[in-house]
């Protein structure tokens, strides 16, 4: 990934996270992970990893990502902000993620999505 620019890996990283595939969950999830969820929940990283490993998240949600951005907040630290939709109800939320690079692997520390109307 070292030819992509920033932006465009933490991208990738996203939607990574977005298959909930459990060894890129446990990879790219920060072991201080949490989450405030669209659904109104908070989550951190091992009840992500419960959810996949016992069946709870399906694995066939699709999204579509709009309005990717980053901001640089520290030279190990980036937040990224997006949109996406949910392809099967059009569901529109807004999301946020703070990316930090540990040891040279860059690894979200938090998420948040926020349902619009």
């Amino acid at each position: 990934m070292e030819h992509l620019s920033l932006e465009e890996q933490i991208l990738y990283l996203e939607k990574k996270l977005m298959t909930y595939e459990y060894t890129e969950l446990k990879e790219h999830l920060a072991d201080d992970f949490f989450e405030y969820g669209s659904s109104g929940s908070i989550f951190d990283k091992n009840e992500q990893l419960e959810a996949v490993r016992d069946g709870n998240v399906t694995h066939v949600i699709k999204y579509t990502v709009t309005d990717f951005k980053i901001k640089v907040l520290a030279s190990d630290v980036v937040l990224a902000t997006y949109r996406t939709v949910r392809h099967h109800d059009k569901k529109l939320v807004l999301r946020s993620s703070i990316w930090k690079n540990n040891l040279g692997k860059w690894q979200m520390i938090f998420h948040q999505g926020t349902p619009t109307t």
